[in-house]
């Protein structure tokens, strides 16, 4: 069994490039908001409700988030949230009516 490489390798002569991570992170992101629409969207806004939620209870106030005050952060996350919820009839909709015309429904 062969073992895996190290991650992040580089040219020595070069020096230590940029790793873009976080672009594949987004693309990533962004393909499943477009497979799965608000259903997607409602679970990463759940996820950081719970994610700011608790560091707020554990005394951030601050966030290196562009909306600075946490509770900012908050009230958006859960805006996000409603909205998704909101969207998902849509959404199925959608997909039923797509679904339909390609079986011929």
């Amino acid at each position: 069994m062969h073992a895996s490489p190290p991650l992040r390798q580089y040219d020595e002569k070069v020096g230590l490039p940029f790793d873009p991570l976080r672009l594949c992170v987004f693309t990533t992101i962004a393909l499943l908001t477009c497979v799965f629409g608000p259903i997607a969207l409602l679970v990463f806004a759940v996820v950081a409700i719970r994610g700011y939620d608790r560091a707020r209870r554990a005394g951030l106030t601050r966030s290196r988030c562009k909306l600075g005050d946490t509770r900012v952060v908050l009230a958006y996350l859960i805006a996000v949230a409603v909205l998704a919820v909101a969207a998902t009839p849509f959404w199925i909709w959608g997909w039923v009516t797509v679904i339909r015309s390609l079986v011929g429904g």
